[in-house]
Protein backbone atom coordinates (compact mmCIF):
# COMPACT_ATOMS: atom_id res chain seq x y z
CA UNK A 1 0.00 0.00 0.00
CA UNK A 2 1.67 3.21 -1.21
CA UNK A 3 -0.88 5.59 0.31
CA UNK A 4 -3.15 5.52 3.32
CA UNK A 5 -6.88 6.09 2.74
CA UNK A 6 -10.12 5.62 4.63
CA UNK A 7 -11.74 2.21 4.34
CA UNK A 8 -15.00 1.91 2.38
CA UNK A 9 -17.17 -1.21 2.73
CA UNK A 10 -20.29 -1.71 0.57
CA UNK A 11 -20.55 2.02 -0.09
CA UNK A 12 -20.12 2.95 3.58
CA UNK A 13 -17.07 4.81 4.84
CA UNK A 14 -15.47 3.58 8.05
CA UNK A 15 -14.40 6.05 10.73
CA UNK A 16 -11.90 7.53 11.23
CA UNK A 17 -11.61 8.92 7.69
CA UNK A 18 -8.22 10.44 8.61
CA UNK A 19 -6.56 7.87 10.91
CA UNK A 20 -3.62 10.16 11.68
CA UNK A 21 -2.92 13.07 14.03
CA UNK A 22 -4.60 15.92 12.14
CA UNK A 23 -5.48 17.68 15.36
CA UNK A 24 -8.10 20.46 15.68
CA UNK A 25 -9.41 20.17 12.10
CA UNK A 26 -11.35 22.87 10.30
CA UNK A 27 -12.67 22.60 6.75
CA UNK A 28 -14.53 24.44 3.99
CA UNK A 29 -16.09 23.53 0.67
CA UNK A 30 -15.37 25.58 -2.45
CA UNK A 31 -17.42 24.31 -5.38
CA UNK A 32 -16.99 20.54 -5.43
CA UNK A 33 -13.70 20.58 -3.51
CA UNK A 34 -13.17 20.33 0.24
CA UNK A 35 -10.12 21.67 2.06
CA UNK A 36 -9.04 20.92 5.62
CA UNK A 37 -6.33 22.35 7.85
CA UNK A 38 -5.11 21.34 11.30
CA UNK A 39 -2.81 22.45 14.09
CA UNK A 40 0.83 21.36 14.08
CA UNK A 41 2.48 23.17 17.03
CA UNK A 42 6.22 23.52 16.27
CA UNK A 43 6.43 20.80 13.64
CA UNK A 44 7.23 22.83 10.52
CA UNK A 45 6.31 23.55 7.78
CA UNK A 46 3.01 23.64 9.62
CA UNK A 47 -0.76 23.91 9.53
CA UNK A 48 -1.07 21.23 6.83
CA UNK A 49 -3.59 21.64 4.01
CA UNK A 50 -5.56 18.61 2.78
CA UNK A 51 -7.89 18.24 -0.19
CA UNK A 52 -10.85 15.93 -0.84
CA UNK A 53 -13.68 15.56 -3.34
CA UNK A 54 -15.91 13.36 -1.15
CA UNK A 55 -15.03 14.15 2.52
CA UNK A 56 -13.74 10.58 2.90
CA UNK A 57 -10.58 10.31 0.81
CA UNK A 58 -7.98 13.00 1.49
CA UNK A 59 -4.60 14.02 0.11
CA UNK A 60 -2.07 16.40 1.60
CA UNK A 61 -1.36 19.29 -0.78
CA UNK A 62 0.65 21.85 1.19
CA UNK A 63 1.13 23.87 4.36
CA UNK A 64 -0.11 27.29 5.44
CA UNK A 65 3.01 28.18 7.43
CA UNK A 66 6.58 27.66 6.26
CA UNK A 67 8.16 29.14 9.38
CA UNK A 68 7.19 31.13 12.47
CA UNK A 69 8.37 34.77 12.70
CA UNK A 70 9.88 34.56 16.19
CA UNK A 71 13.47 33.76 17.16
CA UNK A 72 12.46 31.24 19.84
CA UNK A 73 11.31 28.79 17.15
CA UNK A 74 14.85 28.30 15.88
CA UNK A 75 14.90 25.63 18.61
CA UNK A 76 12.22 23.08 19.53
CA UNK A 77 9.46 24.61 21.68
CA UNK A 78 7.32 21.53 22.20
CA UNK A 79 3.62 22.27 22.67
CA UNK A 80 3.87 25.90 21.57
CA UNK A 81 3.54 27.23 18.02
CA UNK A 82 0.42 26.79 15.90
CA UNK A 83 -2.66 25.72 17.87
CA UNK A 84 -6.23 25.17 16.59
CA UNK A 85 -6.68 27.12 13.31
CA UNK A 86 -9.77 28.12 11.31
CA UNK A 87 -10.13 27.99 7.53
CA UNK A 88 -12.52 30.24 5.63
CA UNK A 89 -13.22 31.15 1.98
CA UNK A 90 -14.19 34.78 1.46
CA UNK A 91 -14.32 36.97 -1.65
CA UNK A 92 -12.17 34.66 -3.75
CA UNK A 93 -9.50 33.98 -1.14
CA UNK A 94 -8.71 31.39 1.51
CA UNK A 95 -8.05 32.70 5.01
CA UNK A 96 -6.36 30.64 7.73
CA UNK A 97 -6.61 32.17 11.21
CA UNK A 98 -3.88 30.69 13.39
CA UNK A 99 -3.24 31.14 17.12
CA UNK A 100 0.18 31.12 18.76
CA UNK A 101 -0.71 30.90 22.47
CA UNK A 102 2.30 32.94 23.60
CA UNK A 103 2.34 35.52 20.81
CA UNK A 104 -1.22 36.15 19.62
CA UNK A 105 -3.63 35.57 16.74
CA UNK A 106 -2.41 35.69 13.12
CA UNK A 107 -3.81 35.04 9.68
CA UNK A 108 -2.42 34.04 6.30
CA UNK A 109 -4.19 34.09 2.95
CA UNK A 110 -3.92 32.42 -0.46
CA UNK A 111 -5.85 32.17 -3.72
CA UNK A 112 -4.60 28.60 -4.25
CA UNK A 113 -4.72 26.33 -1.17
CA UNK A 114 -1.56 24.60 -2.39
CA UNK A 115 0.20 27.92 -1.87
CA UNK A 116 1.94 30.16 -1.77
CA UNK A 117 0.40 31.45 1.45
CA UNK A 118 1.17 34.98 2.60
CA UNK A 119 3.39 35.85 5.53
CA UNK A 120 1.60 35.78 8.86
CA UNK A 121 -0.28 39.00 9.66
CA UNK A 122 -0.98 39.88 13.29
CA UNK A 123 -4.67 40.12 14.22
CA UNK A 124 -4.03 40.61 17.95
CA UNK A 125 -0.81 40.44 19.95
CA UNK A 126 -1.84 38.65 23.14
CA UNK A 127 -0.83 35.85 25.45
CA UNK A 128 -3.52 33.24 25.97
CA UNK A 129 -5.84 34.06 23.04
CA UNK A 130 -6.45 30.80 21.17
CA UNK A 131 -8.76 29.00 18.73
CA UNK A 132 -9.83 31.97 16.55
CA UNK A 133 -12.58 31.81 13.95
CA UNK A 134 -13.67 34.78 11.78
CA UNK A 135 -17.16 35.57 10.47
CA UNK A 136 -17.85 38.05 7.66
CA UNK A 137 -21.38 39.29 8.33
CA UNK A 138 -23.90 40.41 5.73
CA UNK A 139 -23.49 44.12 6.59
CA UNK A 140 -19.72 44.06 5.99
CA UNK A 141 -18.79 43.72 9.66
CA UNK A 142 -16.17 41.14 10.60
CA UNK A 143 -16.09 39.30 13.92
CA UNK A 144 -13.79 36.75 15.49
CA UNK A 145 -14.79 34.22 18.14
CA UNK A 146 -11.96 32.86 20.24
CA UNK A 147 -11.19 31.00 23.46
CA UNK A 148 -8.51 31.37 26.15
CA UNK A 149 -5.57 29.24 27.30
CA UNK A 150 -5.67 29.07 31.09
CA UNK A 151 -1.97 28.16 31.16
CA UNK A 152 -1.11 31.53 29.58
CA UNK A 153 -3.65 34.04 30.88
CA UNK A 154 -5.55 32.39 33.74
CA UNK A 155 -8.89 32.44 31.85
CA UNK A 156 -10.82 29.28 31.01
CA UNK A 157 -14.26 28.07 29.88
CA UNK A 158 -15.09 31.37 28.11
CA UNK A 159 -15.73 32.47 24.51
CA UNK A 160 -15.10 36.07 23.49
CA UNK A 161 -16.37 37.82 20.35
CA UNK A 162 -14.07 40.53 18.98
CA UNK A 163 -14.70 42.99 16.17
CA UNK A 164 -12.12 43.13 13.37
CA UNK A 165 -11.24 45.91 10.96
CA UNK A 166 -12.73 44.79 7.62
CA UNK A 167 -9.64 45.96 5.73
CA UNK A 168 -6.72 44.93 7.97
CA UNK A 169 -8.52 42.17 9.92
CA UNK A 170 -6.88 43.48 13.08
CA UNK A 171 -8.85 43.55 16.33
CA UNK A 172 -10.42 46.97 16.88
CA UNK A 173 -12.58 45.97 19.85
CA UNK A 174 -11.85 43.05 22.17
CA UNK A 175 -15.60 42.67 22.58
CA UNK A 176 -17.78 40.87 25.10
CA UNK A 177 -17.61 37.41 26.59
CA UNK A 178 -20.59 35.87 24.79
CA UNK A 179 -20.47 32.55 26.63
CA UNK A 180 -19.24 31.39 30.04
CA UNK A 181 -19.31 27.61 30.37
CA UNK A 182 -17.78 27.42 33.84
CA UNK A 183 -20.83 25.75 35.42
CA UNK A 184 -22.40 23.81 32.55
CA UNK A 185 -19.84 23.58 29.71
CA UNK A 186 -16.38 23.44 31.34
CA UNK A 187 -13.34 23.80 29.10
CA UNK A 188 -15.44 25.50 26.43
CA UNK A 189 -12.97 26.18 23.61
CA UNK A 190 -12.33 25.71 19.88
CA UNK A 191 -15.18 27.96 18.62
CA UNK A 192 -16.21 27.71 14.98
CA UNK A 193 -18.66 30.41 13.88
CA UNK A 194 -21.34 30.26 11.15
CA UNK A 195 -24.44 32.14 10.01
CA UNK A 196 -27.35 30.19 8.55
CA UNK A 197 -30.98 31.21 7.99
CA UNK A 198 -30.72 34.23 10.27
CA UNK A 199 -29.11 32.26 13.11
CA UNK A 200 -25.59 32.83 14.40
CA UNK A 201 -24.05 29.53 15.47
CA UNK A 202 -20.89 28.97 17.48
CA UNK A 203 -19.81 25.33 17.68
CA UNK A 204 -17.72 24.69 20.81
CA UNK A 205 -16.24 21.48 22.17
CA UNK A 206 -16.45 21.24 25.95
CA UNK A 207 -15.64 18.82 28.74
CA UNK A 208 -12.02 18.25 27.76
CA UNK A 209 -10.29 16.59 24.84
CA UNK A 210 -10.30 12.97 25.99
CA UNK A 211 -13.88 12.55 27.19
CA UNK A 212 -15.75 15.75 26.29
CA UNK A 213 -18.62 16.49 23.93
CA UNK A 214 -19.75 18.87 21.19
CA UNK A 215 -21.89 21.87 22.11
CA UNK A 216 -23.56 24.45 19.87
CA UNK A 217 -24.45 28.03 20.78
CA UNK A 218 -27.07 29.94 18.80
CA UNK A 219 -28.51 33.45 18.74
CA UNK A 220 -30.42 35.77 16.41
CA UNK A 221 -28.00 38.56 17.42
CA UNK A 222 -24.28 38.24 16.74
CA UNK A 223 -23.49 39.60 20.22
CA UNK A 224 -25.99 37.32 21.93
CA UNK A 225 -27.44 36.28 24.23
CA UNK A 226 -26.62 32.74 23.12
CA UNK A 227 -28.50 29.56 24.00
CA UNK A 228 -26.49 26.36 24.29
CA UNK A 229 -27.22 22.71 23.63
CA UNK A 230 -25.11 19.53 23.60
CA UNK A 231 -25.53 18.09 20.09
CA UNK A 232 -23.13 15.11 20.20
CA UNK A 233 -21.48 13.08 22.92
CA UNK A 234 -20.03 9.61 23.35
CA UNK A 235 -23.13 8.08 24.93
CA UNK A 236 -23.06 4.35 24.23
CA UNK A 237 -20.71 4.72 21.25
CA UNK A 238 -17.10 3.55 21.35
CA UNK A 239 -15.69 6.88 20.10
CA UNK A 240 -14.48 8.84 23.13
CA UNK A 241 -14.67 12.60 23.36
CA UNK A 242 -16.16 13.53 19.97
CA UNK A 243 -14.63 16.96 19.83
CA UNK A 244 -13.66 20.08 17.93
CA UNK A 245 -14.35 20.22 14.22
CA UNK A 246 -16.05 21.73 11.19
CA UNK A 247 -19.57 21.97 9.77
CA UNK A 248 -19.56 21.60 5.98
CA UNK A 249 -22.29 21.03 3.43
CA UNK A 250 -22.04 19.14 0.17
CA UNK A 251 -23.25 20.23 -3.30
CA UNK A 252 -26.42 18.17 -2.80
CA UNK A 253 -27.38 20.21 0.29
CA UNK A 254 -26.49 17.63 2.95
CA UNK A 255 -24.74 18.69 6.14
CA UNK A 256 -21.69 16.93 7.61
CA UNK A 257 -19.42 17.38 10.61
CA UNK A 258 -15.69 16.60 10.72
CA UNK A 259 -14.25 16.26 14.22
CA UNK A 260 -11.37 14.68 16.06
CA UNK A 261 -11.12 11.85 18.54
CA UNK A 262 -8.16 11.64 20.92
CA UNK A 263 -6.51 8.26 20.38
CA UNK A 264 -3.77 9.04 22.91
CA UNK A 265 -0.43 7.72 21.58
CA UNK A 266 -1.77 7.73 18.01
CA UNK A 267 -2.89 11.36 18.33
CA UNK A 268 -6.14 13.05 17.35
CA UNK A 269 -7.72 11.24 14.41
CA UNK A 270 -10.53 12.70 12.28
CA UNK A 271 -14.07 11.31 11.98
CA UNK A 272 -16.90 12.27 9.63
CA UNK A 273 -20.46 12.44 11.00
CA UNK A 274 -23.83 12.93 9.30
CA UNK A 275 -25.55 16.11 10.45
CA UNK A 276 -28.95 17.72 10.12
CA UNK A 277 -30.93 20.61 11.61
CA UNK A 278 -34.20 20.42 13.50
CA UNK A 279 -36.08 23.46 14.80
CA UNK A 280 -32.99 25.57 14.17
CA UNK A 281 -30.65 23.29 16.15
CA UNK A 282 -27.90 21.18 14.59
CA UNK A 283 -27.96 17.46 15.36
CA UNK A 284 -24.79 15.42 14.79
CA UNK A 285 -24.36 11.67 14.50
CA UNK A 286 -27.04 9.12 15.33
CA UNK A 287 -29.35 9.02 18.35
CA UNK A 288 -28.83 5.52 19.75
CA UNK A 289 -29.65 5.43 23.46
CA UNK A 290 -32.81 7.47 23.93
CA UNK A 291 -31.30 10.61 25.46
CA UNK A 292 -32.01 12.81 22.43
CA UNK A 293 -28.31 13.58 21.86
CA UNK A 294 -26.39 12.39 18.81
CA UNK A 295 -23.65 9.80 19.12
CA UNK A 296 -20.77 9.30 16.69
CA UNK A 297 -21.22 6.61 14.04
CA UNK A 298 -18.65 3.97 13.14
CA UNK A 299 -19.77 3.87 9.51
CA UNK A 300 -22.18 5.73 7.23
CA UNK A 301 -23.08 6.00 3.57
CA UNK A 302 -20.42 7.79 1.56
CA UNK A 303 -21.13 11.32 0.40
CA UNK A 304 -21.24 11.76 -3.34
CA UNK A 305 -17.97 12.74 -4.97
CA UNK A 306 -14.82 11.45 -6.58
CA UNK A 307 -12.34 9.47 -4.47
CA UNK A 308 -8.93 11.10 -4.85
CA UNK A 309 -5.50 11.08 -3.32
CA UNK A 310 -4.47 9.25 -0.21
CA UNK A 311 -1.91 10.08 2.45
CA UNK A 312 1.71 9.40 1.51
CA UNK A 313 3.82 7.82 4.26
CA UNK A 314 6.76 6.03 2.60
CA UNK A 315 9.46 8.03 0.82
CA UNK A 316 12.44 7.56 -1.47
CA UNK A 317 13.22 11.29 -1.29
CA UNK A 318 13.54 12.08 -5.02
CA UNK A 319 16.20 14.71 -5.60
CA UNK A 320 17.06 14.60 -1.92
CA UNK A 321 13.83 16.39 -0.95
CA UNK A 322 11.52 15.04 1.79
CA UNK A 323 7.83 14.67 0.95
CA UNK A 324 5.00 16.78 2.36
CA UNK A 325 4.44 14.31 5.20
CA UNK A 326 7.73 15.31 6.85
CA UNK A 327 8.17 18.21 9.27
CA UNK A 328 11.14 19.61 11.14
CA UNK A 329 11.08 20.07 14.91
CA UNK A 330 11.69 23.84 14.66
CA UNK A 331 11.86 26.54 12.01
CA UNK A 332 13.25 24.84 8.90
CA UNK A 333 16.77 25.48 7.66
CA UNK A 334 16.90 23.01 4.78
CA UNK A 335 19.84 24.81 3.16
CA UNK A 336 21.83 24.00 6.32
CA UNK A 337 20.39 20.62 7.25
CA UNK A 338 20.14 18.88 3.86
CA UNK A 339 22.48 18.03 1.01
CA UNK A 340 20.28 17.93 -2.09
CA UNK A 341 20.95 16.25 -5.40
CA UNK A 342 20.89 12.47 -5.73
CA UNK A 343 17.79 10.57 -4.63
CA UNK A 344 17.65 9.66 -0.97
CA UNK A 345 17.76 11.80 2.13
CA UNK A 346 21.15 13.29 2.97
CA UNK A 347 21.04 14.75 6.49
CA UNK A 348 23.81 16.95 7.84
CA UNK A 349 24.81 15.93 11.35
CA UNK A 350 23.50 18.22 14.10
CA UNK A 351 24.98 19.09 17.48
CA UNK A 352 22.04 18.78 19.90
CA UNK A 353 22.72 16.54 22.90
CA UNK A 354 19.38 14.73 22.73
CA UNK A 355 16.90 13.88 20.01
CA UNK A 356 14.18 15.83 21.88
CA UNK A 357 16.22 19.03 21.49
CA UNK A 358 17.22 18.59 17.83
CA UNK A 359 15.75 21.30 15.56
CA UNK A 360 16.87 19.25 12.55
CA UNK A 361 15.02 16.07 13.49
CA UNK A 362 12.63 15.24 10.63
CA UNK A 363 9.40 13.50 11.60
CA UNK A 364 5.86 12.65 10.58
CA UNK A 365 2.69 11.50 12.34
CA UNK A 366 2.32 7.84 13.23
CA UNK A 367 0.59 6.45 10.12
CA UNK A 368 -1.43 3.80 11.98
CA UNK A 369 -1.68 1.94 15.25
CA UNK A 370 -0.04 -1.16 13.71
CA UNK A 371 2.64 -0.99 11.04
CA UNK A 372 6.19 -1.94 10.18
CA UNK A 373 8.87 0.20 8.59
CA UNK A 374 12.21 -0.56 7.01
CA UNK A 375 14.78 2.21 6.75
CA UNK A 376 18.16 2.00 5.04
CA UNK A 377 20.75 3.98 7.01
CA UNK A 378 24.29 4.81 5.91
CA UNK A 379 27.27 6.60 7.45
CA UNK A 380 29.56 5.96 4.49
CA UNK A 381 29.89 9.74 4.01
CA UNK A 382 30.52 10.49 7.68
CA UNK A 383 33.46 10.21 10.03
CA UNK A 384 33.96 9.08 13.60
CA UNK A 385 31.35 10.38 16.06
CA UNK A 386 28.53 10.62 13.51
CA UNK A 387 25.20 8.96 14.27
CA UNK A 388 21.93 8.46 12.42
CA UNK A 389 18.74 6.74 13.41
CA UNK A 390 15.01 6.20 13.42
CA UNK A 391 13.02 7.37 16.43
CA UNK A 392 9.52 7.00 17.85
CA UNK A 393 9.35 10.27 19.76
CA UNK A 394 7.14 11.13 22.71
CA UNK A 395 7.70 12.05 26.35
CA UNK A 396 9.34 8.65 26.61
CA UNK A 397 11.02 7.95 23.30
CA UNK A 398 13.27 5.32 21.79
CA UNK A 399 15.43 4.96 18.71
CA UNK A 400 17.60 2.57 16.77
CA UNK A 401 20.86 4.39 15.95
CA UNK A 402 23.82 3.65 13.71
CA UNK A 403 27.03 5.07 15.24
CA UNK A 404 30.44 5.40 13.59
CA UNK A 405 33.69 5.28 15.55
CA UNK A 406 37.39 5.01 14.72
CA UNK A 407 37.10 1.24 14.94
CA UNK A 408 33.95 0.69 12.87
CA UNK A 409 30.23 1.01 13.52
CA UNK A 410 27.81 0.11 16.27
CA UNK A 411 24.05 -0.31 16.16
CA UNK A 412 22.27 0.79 19.32
CA UNK A 413 18.80 0.95 20.79
CA UNK A 414 18.40 3.88 23.15
CA UNK A 415 15.66 5.34 25.28
CA UNK A 416 15.01 8.96 26.29
CA UNK A 417 12.82 10.35 29.05
CA UNK A 418 11.71 13.97 28.90
CA UNK A 419 11.86 16.02 32.08
CA UNK A 420 9.08 18.65 32.22
CA UNK A 421 6.55 20.04 34.68
CA UNK A 422 3.53 17.74 34.82
CA UNK A 423 -0.01 18.70 35.85
CA UNK A 424 -2.81 16.12 36.03
CA UNK A 425 -0.87 13.79 33.76
CA UNK A 426 -0.44 16.37 31.00
CA UNK A 427 2.80 18.14 30.19
CA UNK A 428 2.20 21.87 30.43
CA UNK A 429 4.59 23.88 28.26
CA UNK A 430 5.74 27.09 29.91
CA UNK A 431 6.44 30.07 27.68
CA UNK A 432 10.16 30.32 27.01
CA UNK A 433 11.04 27.21 29.03
CA UNK A 434 13.24 24.51 27.51
CA UNK A 435 12.43 20.89 28.24
CA UNK A 436 15.31 18.45 28.45
CA UNK A 437 15.67 14.69 28.18
CA UNK A 438 17.99 11.99 29.46
CA UNK A 439 19.05 9.19 27.10
CA UNK A 440 20.36 5.72 28.00
CA UNK A 441 21.64 2.88 25.79
CA UNK A 442 19.58 -0.30 26.09
CA UNK A 443 21.17 -2.65 23.54
CA UNK A 444 24.22 -2.63 21.29
CA UNK A 445 25.61 -4.63 18.36
CA UNK A 446 28.98 -4.33 16.60
CA UNK A 447 28.95 -4.08 12.81
CA UNK A 448 31.54 -4.54 10.07
CA UNK A 449 29.70 -2.19 7.69
CA UNK A 450 28.78 1.49 7.47
CA UNK A 451 25.25 0.95 6.17
CA UNK A 452 22.39 -1.22 7.30
CA UNK A 453 18.63 -1.75 6.92
CA UNK A 454 16.85 -1.38 10.24
CA UNK A 455 13.26 -2.23 11.06
CA UNK A 456 10.65 -0.98 13.46
CA UNK A 457 7.41 -2.77 14.29
CA UNK A 458 4.71 -0.74 16.05
CA UNK A 459 1.90 -2.61 17.80
CA UNK A 460 -1.38 -0.98 18.88
CA UNK A 461 0.49 2.37 19.02
CA UNK A 462 1.71 1.24 22.45
CA UNK A 463 5.09 -0.41 21.87
CA UNK A 464 7.82 -0.64 19.28
CA UNK A 465 10.28 -3.42 18.52
CA UNK A 466 13.52 -2.48 16.75
CA UNK A 467 15.50 -4.87 14.61
CA UNK A 468 17.86 -5.53 11.70
CA UNK A 469 16.72 -6.65 8.23
CA UNK A 470 19.03 -8.98 6.31
CA UNK A 471 18.40 -11.71 3.75
CA UNK A 472 14.66 -11.44 4.12
CA UNK A 473 14.90 -12.03 7.86
CA UNK A 474 14.28 -9.57 10.70
CA UNK A 475 16.38 -9.99 13.82
CA UNK A 476 15.16 -8.07 16.93
CA UNK A 477 17.62 -5.86 18.79
CA UNK A 478 16.82 -5.34 22.46
CA UNK A 479 13.40 -5.55 24.07
CA UNK A 480 10.21 -3.82 22.87
CA UNK A 481 9.96 -0.22 24.07
CA UNK A 482 6.92 1.78 25.21
CA UNK A 483 5.35 4.48 23.02
CA UNK A 484 3.99 7.65 24.61
CA UNK A 485 2.38 10.81 23.31
CA UNK A 486 4.33 14.05 22.91
CA UNK A 487 3.22 17.53 24.03
CA UNK A 488 -0.37 17.95 22.74
CA UNK A 489 0.32 15.44 19.95
CA UNK A 490 0.56 11.73 19.45
CA UNK A 491 3.93 10.04 19.13
CA UNK A 492 6.04 10.97 16.10
CA UNK A 493 8.00 8.78 13.66
CA UNK A 494 11.30 10.44 12.78
CA UNK A 495 14.78 10.24 11.31
CA UNK A 496 17.84 12.24 12.31
CA UNK A 497 21.60 12.69 12.09
CA UNK A 498 23.83 14.01 14.89
CA UNK A 499 27.34 14.01 16.28
CA UNK A 500 30.43 14.24 14.10
CA UNK A 501 30.90 17.52 12.25
CA UNK A 502 28.90 19.62 9.79
CA UNK A 503 30.94 18.00 7.04
CA UNK A 504 29.40 14.62 7.92
CA UNK A 505 26.29 13.40 6.14
CA UNK A 506 23.99 10.53 7.03
CA UNK A 507 22.27 8.97 4.03
CA UNK A 508 18.80 7.38 4.07
CA UNK A 509 18.07 5.60 0.81
CA UNK A 510 14.49 4.55 1.46
CA UNK A 511 11.83 4.85 4.13
CA UNK A 512 9.29 2.08 3.48
CA UNK A 513 6.14 1.59 5.60
CA UNK A 514 3.82 -1.43 5.42
CA UNK A 515 0.47 -1.96 7.12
Amino acid sequence: MDKLSAAVVNGNYQNPVLPMDFSDPDAVRVGEDYYLISSSFTYLPGVPVLHSRDLVHWERIGNCVERLPFDRYAEPAHGCGTWAPALRWHDGRFYAFIPLPDEGIFYTTATDPRGPWSELHCVKAASGWIDPCPLWDDDGSVYMAHAFANSRCGIKHKIQLSRLDPETLEVIDDGPIVFDGTLTQPTAEGPKMYKRDGWYYIFIPAGGVEYGWQTVLRSRNVLGPYEDRIVMHQGNAKTNGPHQGAWVDDPQGNDWFLHFQDRFELGRVVHLQPMCRHNGWPFIGLEQNGDGIGEPVDAWRCPQGEAVGGLTVSDTFPGGVPGLQWQWQANPQPEKWLRRGADGLHLVCGSAATIWRMPNMLSQMLPAADFTAEVKLSLTNAGAGAKTGVVIEGHTYSAIELCRSENGCLLRVLRGDVKESVLRGQVVPVSGALSEAEEVILAEKKLDMTEIAVTIKVTDARQVQYGVAAGGENTPLGAAQPITRATWTGARLGVYARGGTEADTADIAVFAVKF
